[in-house]
């Protein structure tokens, strides 16, 4: 874990970042990286993607998926891990999670088409991912250690193994770390008890795994503004905050800059 200093420095660099952003891309190459990143369309290679490239590519990847709402809404959140140099490629959660199940192989493809990219670090990827792209994080990132390294899961929906926990954690091949709103009540799809459930099954087999649980928050707490750039009534900055703290210690440990 990072000494109390070093959190603080976390959080005042993110903080930091997101007052900053605009005025460091003046300063920089006009293709090397950007708050819109490179857009692909979907193909053999893999699914639909925004990339953005670190300023100091190549870096460690880091995909970041979306929730239900697509990937407008973390564009700002993609762009800040990129700009402390990681190389992230953002992803829409429906690509990741779908009744046509096809989410294990398109995060497959995503992942290796970003290995081949060349402001790409060798090396397994990060997975972050957003409610529906949470889920999909969990039961489609998680159970593929040859390719992801760490999981990090804000408010997933979980509603499809709501009484069968043990059957997705018994998936999990890599760290894992999930952090809901107690207040969530979203369509039923990301509720604390599903959440709670998942740490009981994580703690049955060992699996490594970590709950941080925001009491007063509810779904979509870090998100600011949403897909059409509408504010967010659910925004609560100190929680914004400290679970971006949680993510970077995850990345410390498992997902590391040169």
């Amino acid at each position: 874990m990072s000494s109390d200093s070093e959190m603080k420095v976390d959080l005042m660099g993110h903080h930091a970042g997101r007052l900053l952003i605009s005025g460091m891309l003046a300063m920089l190459p006009a293709l090397s990286w950007s708050l819109d990143g490179l857009a692909a369309d979907a193909g053999p290679d893999g699914p639909a993607q925004i990339a953005f490239a670190s300023p100091n590519a190549p870096g460690p990847i880091v995909m970041v998926i979306s929730g239900q709402t697509g990937p407008a809404s973390y564009k700002t959140y993609a762009s800040e891990l990129a700009a402390l140099g990681y190389y992230t490629v953002l992803l829409a959660g429906k690509d990741i999670l779908n009744g046509e199940h096809t989410g294990e192989a398109n995060l497959r493809k995503a992942i290796e088409r970003a290995q081949r990219s060349p402001n790409a670090m060798k090396g397994r990827a990060a997975v972050i991912g957003f409610s529906l792209g949470g889920g999909g994080a969990l039961y489609n990132a998680a159970p593929q250690s040859d390719l992801v390294s760490m999981v990090v899961a804000y408010y997933p929906y979980t509603l499809t193994w709501a009484n069968n926990m043990d059957a997705l954690v018994k998936r999990f091949r890599v760290p894992v770390l999930v952090m809901p709103g107690s207040l969530d009540r979203y369509h039923n799809c990301c509720v604390i008890e599903s959440m709670q459930a998942m740490e009981a099954a994580a703690k049955r087999i060992a699996s490594p795994f970590e709950l941080v649980v925001y009491p007063q928050a509810n779904h979509g707490f870090n998100l600011k503004t949403g897909a059409s750039g509408e504010p967010m009534g659910a925004y609560r900055h100190e929680d914004d905050l400290d679970a971006w703290r949680h993510t970077l210690e995850m990345l410390k440990r498992y997902q590391a800059l040169p």
